[in-house]
């Protein structure tokens, strides 16, 4: 990232849809969870619908602006698969996590029983140990998150799929699937903001580890064996940090690779031009 992006309103529009996308998100989930005065505690079923119908919302509001990534764990499949850089990655989990904190807290206060907080927290069952719930976490996050990387390689062949629909409904199962076990919590700033505001932290590290693992593992195996741009030559690039996106050109054209970095080369040229 240069300094002139970083000066950018755009840029500044994407760290402001971060925050406020998650302050959603996180906000709609835990309200979700919370049983109303009087009430037995409803199971998934109501967090699972709320966040995949919140998902869908999210992404046709800001899906233009950030992405809607609202969740460290894809920001960070994003990153090891080299789809954003280090610093925009970083300013994007401080917004989630910020936004987060500011969702929960703003639920919290508007409690009528403040005891009712302690739904807000993703915690580890007593007949699972840490393990357990943290396999749960990675299996609800690897699907969620390859649905994610499914439904961006589709869009760019133009394919005419509801793909925001896709990614809602992944949401929703990994909830159903995971709820009981885990929390199913499948995104570290959710599992974050709770815990600042009620204090609970045992075994918060379940819910920043599982996700992560899950996430990257769901963004590696769709983009370097799965993906229609899938090849050796790829995920060589990747850990080499060469230009993915040459390589990427070049076995979706069926190109030459000097044609298509003589092409790169030449379109950079030119955008350095048009800014000077």
């Amino acid at each position: 990232m240069t300094w002139s992006e970083l000066r950018s309103r755009q840029f500044w529009r994407a760290i402001l849809a971060e925050l406020l996308g998650t302050l959603v998100l996180v906000s709609a989930v835990l309200g979700a969870s919370v049983p109303g005065p009087g009430e037995a505690p409803g199971g998934p079923l109501y967090p699972a619908v709320a966040v995949g119908v919140v998902i869908v919302s999210l992404a046709h509001c800001f899906g233009e602006i950030s992405g809607a990534q609202v969740n460290p764990a894809v920001t960070l499949s994003l990153l090891a698969t080299r789809k954003i850089e280090f610093l925009r990655a970083l300013v994007y989990i401080t917004a989630q996590c910020l936004g987060a904190s500011l969702g929960a807290g703003a639920l919290y206060l508007a409690l009528p029983l403040k005891t009712t907080a302690d739904h807000f927290v993703n915690r580890v069952p007593m007949e699972l140990n840490a393990a357990q719930a943290l396999g749960i976490e990675v299996l609800c996050t690897f699907q969620m998150v390859f649905t994610v990387f499914s439904v961006e390689d589709q869009r760019r062949r133009e394919c005419t799929e509801p793909g925001n629909l896709a990614i809602g409904l992944a949401h929703t199962a990994g909830v159903l699937i995971g709820a009981r076990f885990s929390g199913a919590g499948m995104n570290p700033a959710r599992a974050l903001g709770p815990a600042i505001i009620t204090g609970f932290w045992e075994n918060h590290w379940v819910y920043w580890l599982g996700p992560v693992i899950g996430g990257i593992l769901a963004g590696v195996s769709h983009e370097f064996f799965f993906a229609r741009s899938a090849s050796r030559q790829k995920l060589v690039a990747c850990l080499t940090c060469k230009d993915i996106e040459i390589v990427e050109t070049t076995s979706m054209t069926g190109s030459s690779l000097s044609t298509v970095t003589q092409n790169a080369m030449r379109a950079k040229q030119a955008n350095k031009q048009e800014n000077n």
